[in-house]
């Protein structure tokens, strides 16, 4: 469907590109969110600004090539992977002793911030990025334009969230089990397993989502007990080295 440019047509799509976007995006705010909280005052913002507008390009490139990257087998499970990856990475990210290293870390730090937020987005946008190239109705140009003027949205949002967690940080905890819950719906829409989850659903009489909802509720617990079991040997060796050092 061809969309007269600056019509009546043209600018509700744009209005619905950049509202799908912002709806979608609530998880990578999470993510940049926790990414970008331990580095220093002035290397925050570089990351989520650089982070957000990556992401936001890398997702127009998604959208472009998204109908068929959705069917090559093992993608999702490999990305479900990557995100409890992330997830546990982030969570474990919450030591102290840690978070005076990021600090000394510099332009490392950020770049590593920034490659986080780019592989998570990479993962969650596999899906989201069908809503937004629906709305643009096979406008490339509406496409670029709505993506690229919902980056100061989805800053906003990461910004907000930043200050949001330095005052809870249980919040770095609900963004870990977020990123798992999401890793366990991602895994079970693979192509390679819906038939098998199909016949599963149907074998104990219930419906295909809430075998997604199960599986999205294993992942958060999941990414949780293991952030929490590192968090806790870190712990064990710090306080080793504590008592070294005093010895």
């Amino acid at each position: 469907m061809d969309l007269a440019l600056f019509s009546g047509a043209w600018w509700a799509a744009l209005g619905s590109i950049i509202l799908a976007n912002i709806v979608l995006s609530g998880d990578n705010a999470v993510v940049i969110a926790m990414a970008a909280r331990r580095l220093p005052d002035g290397q925050r913002q570089k990351a989520v600004f650089w982070g957000s507008a990556a992401a936001i390009v890398m997702r127009i490139i998604l959208t472009l090539i998204a109908v068929q990257l959705l069917q090559l087998p093992y993608l999702k499970i490999v990305g479900a992977f990557l995100l409890v990856y992330i997830g546990v990475q982030l969570m474990a990210e919450g030591d102290e002793d840690e978070a005076e290293d990021g600090h000394k870390e510099g332009k490392d730090g950020m770049m590593a911030a920034v490659r986080t937020i780019l592989i998570a987005d990479l993962v969650m946008s596999l899906d989201n990025v069908i809503a937004v190239a629906a709305a643009a109705h096979g406008s490339t140009l509406l496409l670029i334009i709505g993506l690229a003027m919902s980056i100061p949205l989805v800053i906003f949002g990461s910004t907000l969230l930043l200050k949001v967690i330095e005052r809870f940080p249980i919040i770095v905890w609900l963004g870990a089990a977020l990123l798992g819950f999401i890793a366990g719906e991602i895994v079970v829409e693979d192509p390679v397993l819906v038939d098998t989850l199909k016949n599963l659903a149907a074998s104990l009489s219930v419906p295909q989502s809430q075998l997604a909802v199960f599986s999205g509720i294993a992942g958060a617990v999941l990414v949780v007990v293991i952030g929490k079991i590192l968090l806790m040997r870190r712990g064990g060796d710090g306080g080793e080295t504590h008592t070294a050092r005093a010895s």
